[in-house]
């Protein structure tokens, strides 16, 4: 039997089960008693915030960042263990929620612990569950009465968010059993959601706050260039810094030009080069991502691959980078030190235009400055407008004699006007009210209709509760019930639901056959499994229908879709231009042209069809693409095409819509839909997901196994899993070299095709691949390259020594003979498999 000492350290203060719970007084003792036997001390916002919790009330909690809000949630989460309750720990992010979920582990033990996302379910009946907001605005839709007793909301800001707000606001409105801690740095007034949650609850809600930090911060205004404020914010000590900008495109401009300022010295240099012997830069853009840090200057923003962001956190962690070039995300869940935070401009497109800072946005941000246990201070720095640098740099060239002033500098274009009082009324501004986001839908509605609740009463009704509840004016509420009834006429008409009149009145009724874990979330999905049977397996092309149909329901990856389409207009206009065209004529032609969409037709209809009949689908949902399907079928690795679209900026983006076809592949098409061309696909994808940067694609399988989870998390280390360690993912691999230098033998591009051999072995030359080719090419014209050709089984893969292999390929000719063959070897000892081309080609011929 397990002690109590070899127990988490809060279930070891909990009762034993059988005992008799704590009383309120019990709790706090051995609550406290656990931040003392830590060495920390309470302060007095988290002493209020602990004794208001503790006396049943609903509490906001509104503490700087680093003044131990998690800590509050932690007793909150004791209190209902030691009363035998439910509590539930919310936030905006998965990685907060992964998070959150291992240190309550840590604190609570595995047992007790539980979490749910879109990805994973997790010990799911456990005392204390850690869940995304839309999971517990689901939960709250489902039942009113569902087992939730406390909740913690972390980053409640987030209930202004324009698209998740209504996720944030509905646990508010339909969980009228529960108590509520909400927390954030940034909340404004909020006097009108508590008035309504106490209406709601019956229950007193109460507001703490303070602006005192544990590590204050002090405020500049720099009208000095940028590498100059830089410069003196190092030689003051003022590092790390991080370099605030608005969209990746500046972070990455940035961080070039202070390439030409030298912020460390030659051993602080050394010390980084060591730090990086073991890490990978085996990408496009790793060779420039390395040079920045070598320089001492990191890089972070969405844009990069999750395996170099995770690098700089851990070069920033060990104290090597000075400054870290970003983008204004940094607010939640990225673990890196802070002691600047330096701005370099006072406004951002806040989703509908250009517009200077919120209040809420520019003390989230700035709240980062300072840390805990290394700082005594924090620093925010802003710098002045560019064009007001540079017209007092003229000035002072000017009074010093030096030269007469030219024509005063204009600001650039898109500028929103800032300057010293801005910054000052940032500082000290309160947040902006919290404003509600609550949007009816046909989702929302139908959630609602398939909920379990109390006999007597109904979905719609419950509707029309939850919008008298919902924190609006009366005009808006008014409008809301005008769009739930239009919602439920759409819904009836299209037969999805049906009134039934009955003795006691007339109930609603779902049809039969919706399935029933229907959500918000899950109405594409819907859609494919219906297109799905819609799709001929006989067809050559059916896996890469399949894979279009995948990415017709994924988010758009813009900056991919439009590279691609500025690539199209490129070979237009130099088609158009080649024929004479008139330049009017070309813009207009160009006007018509969009990104690749196979197969554009059929899904438009079907969807068209679909959403006839599930009237809670928007036209603007479906988005055929071909991305993946684009990468296949020109027999392109993920490396050649970042490089054919200029994507070096953006492999996060790519490498994160990848990992999002493959999750939709293994995890939403059914498997009476993947046939072996299908699942080599999904190999093909995860061979390419380990080989980029296998962090997401192992976070993801950790996830989906409960054992792995609750299992020590291991060590993050610079040095990759092999991908030979995979070996799916390495015959992948090697059916893709393989398709690779098949097609460039196919094109008779001989140069290319010696580039892709080991040149270590052999003594191959472009003639001699070509005379190796030509009886081929006598007999059979040309090398066959569609999907047919590339099936798995004409392949040949034996592993014949440690790190050694005979690898064999069909070669597919279009009488279907298949009776040519490349004959190769892979030999890796002594290297690693991205050290150059793998394949060494012993023979061509039949």
């Amino acid at each position: 039997m397990e002690t109590p000492e070899k127990r988490a350290p809060l279930a070891a203060l909990l009762p034993a089960r059988g005992e008799a719970p704590l009383s309120t007084d019990e709790t706090l003792s051995r609550f406290v008693g656990y931040v003392a036997a830590n060495g920390l001390e309470l302060y007095p916002a988290q002493e209020e915030a602990i004794l208001e919790l503790l006396a049943g009330n609903h509490l906001f909690l509104k503490t700087p960042t680093g003044s131990g809000k998690s800590l509050v949630a932690m007793a909150l989460h004791f209190k209902a263990m030691a009363e035998g309750k439910t509590s539930y720990y919310t936030c905006p992010i998965k990685a907060l929620v992964n998070e959150k979920f291992f240190a309550l582990c840590d604190a609570f033990g595995p047992e007790n612990v539980g979490m749910l996302t879109g990805d994973a379910s997790i010990n799911r009946e456990a005392p204390i569950i850690c869940c995304t907001a839309e999971i517990l605005a689901n939960m709250a839709m489902r039942d009113s009465r569902a087992p939730v007793d406390y909740v913690v909301m972390d980053e409640f800001h987030y209930y202004s968010d324009r698209e998740r707000g209504t996720a944030w606001q509905l646990p508010l409105l339909g969980l009228q059993n529960t108590t509520f801690l909400m927390m954030s740095a940034t909340l404004g007034d909020t006097h009108i959601i508590e008035e309504g949650l106490k209406k709601l609850t019956g229950k007193d809600v109460v507001s703490v706050r303070s602006a005192k930090r544990p590590v204050p911060l002090d405020f500049d205004y720099r009208e000095s260039p940028l590498h100059e404020t830089i410069q003196d914010l190092v030689a003051r000590g003022k590092y790390p810094i991080y370099l605030v900008n608005f969209t990746q495109r500046a972070a990455a401009e940035q961080a070039q030009n202070l390439m030409s300022v030298d912020f460390c010295t030659k051993e602080e240099k050394e010390a980084i080069r060591q730090a990086l012997m073991e890490a990978p830069f085996d990408t496009p853009y790793g060779k420039e991502f390395q040079r920045f840090l070598r320089h001492g200057v990191g890089m972070h923003h969405a844009g990069l691959l999750p395996k170099y962001r995770l690098l700089v956190e851990k070069l920033a962690q060990s104290g090597h980078l000075k400054v870290i070039s970003g983008t204004d995300t940094l607010g939640v869940g990225v673990n890196i030190p802070i002691r600047t935070v330096l701005f370099t401009q006072l406004f951002k497109f806040n989703g509908e235009k250009l517009a200077t800072l919120s209040v809420r946005d520019f003390q989230q941000i700035a709240g980062r400055a300072g840390r805990k246990g290394y700082d005594d201070e924090g620093s925010v720095v802003a710098q002045a407008p560019d064009h007001v640098v540079e017209n007092i740099k003229q000035a002072q060239k000017e009074a010093a004699g030096k030269k007469k002033a030219p024509k005063a500098k204009p600001p650039q274009k898109g500028y929103v006007h800032y300057d010293k009082s801005t910054f000052e009324r940032l500082q000290s501004g309160m947040p902006e009210p919290l404003e509600s986001r609550f949007e009816v839908s046909h989702g929302l509605l139908l959630n609602l209709l398939q909920s379990d609740l109390t006999e007597g009463s109904g979905g719609y009704r419950r509707l029309v509760q939850l919008i008298g509840r919902t924190h609006d004016s009366d005009y808006k509420k008014r409008r809301h019930l005008k769009t739930a009834a239009a919602c439920f006429r759409t819904l009836r008409e299209a037969g999805i639901v049906d009134v039934e009149k009955r003795p006691g009145g007339a109930v609603v009724k779902v049809a039969e056959g919706l399935q029933r874990d229907f959500s918000m979330n899950h109405t594409l999905s819907l859609y494919l499994l219906d297109t799905l049977e819609k799709l001929d397996p006989t067809l050559e092309s059916y896996a890469l229908d399949v894979v279009t149909l995948v990415e017709s329901i994924l988010e758009n990856p813009e900056v991919v879709l439009y590279a691609q389409l500025h690539q199209l207009k490129g070979e237009k206009i130099a088609e158009m231009k080649a024929q004479g065209i008139e330049y009017d004529d070309r813009m207009a032609e160009l006007e018509k042209l969009e990104w690749p969409k196979p197969n554009r037709d059929f899904i438009y209809g079907t969807f068209n069809l679909f959403a006839a009949k599930h009237p809670w689908v928007g036209q603007e949902n479906i988005r055929p693409k071909s991305i993946v399907r684009d990468m296949f079928e020109r027999f392109m690795s993920f490396h050649d095409y970042v490089r054919e679209y200029g994507l070096q900026r953006s492999e996060g983006v790519l490498l994160r819509y990848v990992g999002d076809v493959y999750k939709a592949l293994m995890q939403t098409v059914p498997e009476r839909f993947r046939d072996e061309t299908v699942e080599d696909f999904i190999d093909h994808l995860r061979a390419t997901l380990r080989q980029v940067d296998s962090s997401l694609l192992d976070e993801w399988e950790r996830m989906k196994n409960p054992e792995a989870v609750l299992a020590p998390k291991p060590v993050v280390e610079l040095k990759p899993r092999e991908l030979t360690d995979d070996p799916k993912a390495f015959a992948a691999r090697v059916r893709e070299e393989l398709h690779r230098l098949l097609r460039v033998l196919g094109q008779k591009r001989y140069g290319d095709a010696l580039a892709m051999l080991d040149g270590a072995v052999g003594d191959w030359s472009a003639t001699k691949l070509e005379q190796a080719m030509a009886p081929y090419f006598e007999e059979h014209k040309v090398v066959v390259l569609t999907p047919a050709a590339r099936r798995p089984a004409l392949t040949f893969l034996k592993e014949v020594g440690p790190r050694q292999w005979e690898v064999q390929q069909r070669i597919m000719d279009p009488e279907g003979h298949g009776d040519w063959m490349l004959d190769c070897e892979i030999d890796l000892r002594g290297r690693k498999l991205d050290d150059g081309p793998i394949l060494i080609l012993r023979r061509i011929g039949p």
